[in-house]
């Protein structure tokens, strides 16, 4: 009898232990949030890390690592399924439900799939989901939406799309980088939208790569000062302003750099050249105080970027001193057992990337298996709470710092400049400002405005070749639909010269940026006309693309295009060549026989009418190249290069050409006007030490209208322990001149501009002998460091 009281007894007591453990189990998952989210001055560090301690004691360990999953807006929206969404756009509350409360996902961002919506729709669909994440969920903690608005507010209906960052740096004016950020922050937000993937900051050394048109071009500096300004204008002095928007530095680090010149494709970079080369432009922007970082799709010497613990916390965090977000690319945990084998399963993917560094993954899809294999690892040991604690700390942090605790959405109402004059007015500067004159045979241009005109070529008539991708939707195929009341380069030219213009596409293209097909009508039209024309503006390059679609096989112009180019060129008429493209494609075919090329990048909305002004001589060009326009597809050498690129040399019988035959130089730009540069200084031929050199040069304009100069300063260091560079850009500056006038331009640097990053991995100066240059002139003066 007391036996069985005794396993009565115990069996009683152990369901009383579960019980309890079941019930303390709801009680923390139902008890009521205590924290105060709306007396919080998001201005103040110390009060907002206090709230985040708080809040991180009172929440579970599923609901931290919801935090931690990002999921695209089709795994919410009502579609057939999550990879798709049916117009009109409609969430699915059910799905949302799942989601956000009872997996407690912390972040969706834009589909590529999705289109350009109404700041209105936006209002409509996330204060929708704002309204479950605060008002449904037990720590009512909001959703922070992530898009890619790169250039404008580009997935916004009628909002400004500026010129794509190759052509904005084509400027070489860093405050217009400032401009394009606040203005793009302002109509992001004005979309609920407080969070922008944007600045890519990759070193964009390989024209063949298919996201050369979303970087700042081949040079470290240039790409750092503008950056920092876009940056700026993103996030301001204070990111929780509701005009501003949080950035994200990306793709760190050595993504546009693969072997193979195709998108998330291997790369293969020594640790000195990634830090003296990729990663500078990624320091300056945790300088300006950048809020969130984006990790490199790819692998770089074998090992996936988002499991580089190296990469992603020793120098990230240890040595940058980041303390923001960082958040993956697409899919890029699982693929480091998909597609890249360094894991055998889903869950060891997501302990590498965790344990490397990673604070938010961009799941998109499938967000189950990566929030439960994450609880299983810490519950296990395999991924320390203090990780965890590590990453949603900053996550809640910054959006702490966005204010969007208090006021997770906006009313569009308040935002009156929203897609406004001032605004396309600012656009088409960039615009104009970065379209680059390379070729100017017996000053052809600019064309007189009684001349008869056919304007002819598949960029004519057409608003995606100027967009590009990034553009109402990823691969800005819906360009034509959402641009519609902004002018193609034909339409531009037409409201320019009215009847004198002719404006016959001739060919066309069927799909991505390969131009296959001739429209037999069309064509025949055309040459016909060219025939009857003075001058033919063709417009050539590439369609719109982004990221994997945008591959290329070869880096040539297209052979429809090029042919129809010689048939032109055939009539005896002058050609104009308009590039409108977002990478430098090879002419070398036809560039010999084209009397003017203009390269036009991705200009943007405004760009067909910038790109008119220039050729009838409304503006005057002033745009450089930020990249090495090659004249080959075996000869990619950029700008920064080792002397060794540069032999040629006849042997006898036998010749050879050194690699760096560029077809245009970087910094290179032609004006309808001439400047003349002397009295190259040196403050001193001595410098040691930290001791400054002051260097100037007086530039004159010598011809008869006013024109913008771009005055680029470099460096090269004549001998070194590493066969040095031969020459790197150090300084420049955009300056105006009135006919006749002159001004003196100054630089000054230091020893740490000459520095250059040594096989032991550290930055240093060595002694020796150095010269300095300016642009493409032939002033030098030398100098030595000791």
């Amino acid at each position: 009898m007391k036996q069985v009281n005794i396993k009565l007894l115990l069996f009683i007591a152990l369901i009383s232990i579960a019980g309890l453990s079941s019930c303390k189990k709801s009680v923390v998952e139902t008890a009521p949030i205590t924290i105060n989210y709306t007396e919080v001055d998001i201005n103040n560090a110390a009060e907002i890390k206090e709230k985040v301690d708080a809040l991180l004691k009172e929440m579970t360990l599923e609901e931290k690592v919801g935090q931690m999953a990002q999921i695209t807006i089709d795994v919410i929206t009502k579609g057939p399924n999550r990879f798709g969404t049916t117009e009109p756009l409609e969430l699915d509350m059910k799905a949302m439900h799942d989601a956000i409360v009872k997996y407690h996902v912390g972040s969706v961002l834009n589909t590529p799939g999705n289109r350009a919506r109404t700041v209105d729709v936006w209002a409509q669909i996330i204060g929708d989901i704002q309204d479950v994440a605060t008002k449904e969920t037990r720590l009512k903690i909001p959703v922070i939406y992530g898009i890619d608005a790169i250039h404008g507010g580009t997935y916004s209906a009628g909002s400004t799309i500026f010129p794509h960052e190759l052509a904005l740096a084509a400027t070489w004016n860093p405050s217009m980088g400032y401009t394009l950020g606040e203005i793009t922050a302002y109509e992001t937000r004005a979309s609920n939208i407080p969070w922008n993937f944007s600045p890519v900051l990759d070193l964009g050394l390989d024209p063949r790569y298919s996201r050369m048109g979303e970087g700042m071009g081949e040079d470290p500096y240039l790409i750092s000062c503008f950056g920092k300004e876009i940056i700026k204008g993103y996030e301001g002095d204070n990111v929780g302003d509701p005009y501003r928007m949080a950035g994200c530095a990306k793709h760190f680090l050595g993504y546009a750099v693969p072997i193979s010149g195709k998108d998330r494709t291997p790369a293969y970079i020594p640790e000195n050249v990634l830090r003296e080369y990729h990663l500078p432009p990624f320091k300056v922007a945790v300088d300006a105080g950048v809020h969130t970082f984006m990790i490199n799709s790819g692998l770089i010497n074998g090992v996936p970027v988002h499991a580089n613990y190296h990469i992603l916390t020793t120098i990230l965090r240890d040595e940058l001193g980041f303390q923001g977000v960082v958040v993956t690319d697409w899919a890029d945990i699982e693929n480091l057992y998909k597609r890249d084998r360094v894991a055998a399963d889903n869950k060891e993917a997501v302990k590498m990337a965790i344990n490397a560094g990673i604070d938010m993954s961009m799941i998109p899809y499938d967000y189950e298996p990566f929030c439960k294999d994450l609880v299983a690892l810490v519950k296990e040991g395999g991924v320390p709470m203090s990780r965890i604690d590590e990453s949603v700390g900053r996550i809640l942090t910054l959006k702490f710092k966005l204010n969007l605790f208090e006021k997770p959405t906006v009313d569009p109402k308040d935002y009156p400049k929203f897609g406004s004059e001032e605004f396309g007015q600012k656009s088409y500067e960039v615009a104009a400002e970065a379209i680059t004159l390379l070729k100017n045979e017996g000053n052809i241009l600019p064309l007189n405005k009684s001349a008869k005109v056919l304007v002819t070529g598949p960029g004519s008539n057409s608003m995606r070749p100027l967009n590009g991708c990034w553009t109402y939707s990823w691969q800005g195929e819906l360009s034509d639909e959402f641009a519609a009341s902004f002018n193609t380069v034909a339409k531009a030219v037409q409201n320019k010269i009215g009847a004198n213009a002719t404006c016959i596409p001739g060919i066309s293209y069927v799909h991505g940026s390969d131009y296959r097909e001739e429209k037999k009508d069309q064509y025949e039209e055309a040459i016909a006309a060219a025939k009857q024309s003075d001058y033919i503006i063709l417009c050539l390059g590439e369609n719109a693309y982004a990221e994997k679609p945008g591959d290329l096989t070869d880096l040539t112009l297209s052979r429809l295009q090029l042919e129809y180019a010689k048939e032109l060129i055939q009539t005896g008429k002058p050609v104009i060549l308009a590039l409108i493209q977002g990478r430098p494609r090879i002419i070398r075919e036809i560039a010999s026989d084209i009397n003017g090329i203009l390269m036009a990048y991705w200009p943007g909305n405004h760009g067909g009418d910038a790109l008119a002004d220039i050729i009838f001589g409304d503006i005057n060009p002033s745009g450089k190249l930020p990249i090495t326009y090659p004249s080959a597809v075996n000869s990619l050498v950029p700008y920064i290069h080792k002397p060794s690129e540069e032999q040629s040399k006849a042997v006898g019988v036998y010749n050879y050409e050194g690699d760096f035959t560029p077809e245009f130089h970087f910094g290179f730009g032609l004006s309808y006007t001439t400047f003349k540069y002397k009295n190259l200084k040196l403050s001193t031929t001595k410098l040691s030490g930290d001791q400054p050199l002051e260097i100037s040069v007086d530039v004159t304009n010598t011809g008869k209208i006013a024109g913008k100069e771009v005055v680029q300063l470099y460096t090269s260091d004549l001998v070194a322990s590493i066969t040095p560079d031969v020459k790197r850009l150090r300084r420049f500056e955009k300056i105006s001149l009135q006919p006749g006038e002159t001004k003196t331009v100054k630089f000054t640097i230091d020893a740490s501009d000459l520095a250059f990053v040594n096989l032991q991995n550290e930055w240093i100066t060595e002694p020796g002998e150095f010269s300095v240059t300016i642009g493409n002139t032939d002033l030098e003066q030398k100098f030595m460091y000791k």
